[in-house]
């Protein structure tokens, strides 16, 4: 992969995508089925979403911090743009079939899909977990017949009862809410660990939103952090999502 863009990285990294222990019962909504059932009803329903998010990015090399512009119409778009002083950085436009960018810096864009991007990150992807990402929601397929349960630290933990090859994963869910504490995946074959957490969550119209994501990769010797603080969410405003890529932008090509 040939390119200097720390944003572009930031975002797949979005996408890829946790004491003492006791078996859950049956009471309490303790079961596989009642704990993800309310995992599944706390899904924010919305028709858009506008935030403004502190994004900090650091990996062995450098850290670089920056509030972005963050616009969601469910199900359908995710828009961020970067900008400083008024001038626009970068720009992402993700459909539940593309994933567009570019960065006004290098002069650099891509374009591709979903199948391009699970590729170079070793696991797959799609819209739907970009999104349930950004709002606190599980980004695996969530069954109860597949799964096993038990409290750890006074939250749910849900495991695979039979874990994939090379693919490891376990929930955290917080008990009061139901929404995740954290997620992992891990692939042991390549060395490669994926751990989002949510630090906290925010309570808007009667939902909750998280207020704090904490994604930290690594992949081999390599490290990256990335934190993302919502300063502001407001929902179902009137919004917009203009992107088109300038004319004489060099295309991101990836080996």
């Amino acid at each position: 992969m040939k390119t200097s863009s720390l944003f572009l990285f930031a975002i797949l990294l979005f996408l890829s995508a946790c004491g003492g222990t006791k078996t859950a019962t049956g009471s309490n909504l303790s079961s596989v089925n009642d704990i993800i059932s309310s995992h599944n009803n706390m899904a924010p329903s919305f028709n858009t979403l506008a935030g403004r998010v502190q994004v900090v990015y650091e990996d062995a090399k450098k850290q670089q911090s920056i509030t972005v512009s963050l616009r969601i119409e469910k199900d359908t778009k995710i828009w961020i743009k970067a900008s400083l002083l008024g001038i626009t950085l970068a720009k992402v436009l993700i459909t539940p079939d593309t994933v567009s960018y570019y960065e006004s810096i290098s002069s650099t864009y891509f374009e591709g899909d979903f199948a391009l991007l699970s590729k170079l990150l070793g696991t797959e992807i799609d819209f739907k977990k970009a999104q349930d990402i950004l709002l606190g929601q599980s980004i695996f397929n969530l069954e109860a017949d597949n799964y096993k349960s038990k409290i750890v630290l006074n939250k749910y933990k849900l495991q695979p009862k039979r874990q994939p090859l090379n693919f490891i994963h376990s929930i955290l869910l917080n008990t009061e809410n139901f929404k995740v504490s954290a997620e992992t995946l891990s692939q042991p074959k390549d060395k490669r660990v994926l751990d989002i957490r949510y630090t906290d969550y925010q309570k808007i119209e009667g939902t909750f939103y998280p207020s704090e994501i904490q994604i930290n990769a690594s992949e081999k010797d390599s490290k990256t952090r990335i934190e993302l603080k919502y300063k502001k969410i407001d929902l179902n405003v009137a919004l917009s999502f203009p992107f088109s890529i300038p004319q004489g932008y060099e295309e991101i090509q990836f080996n």
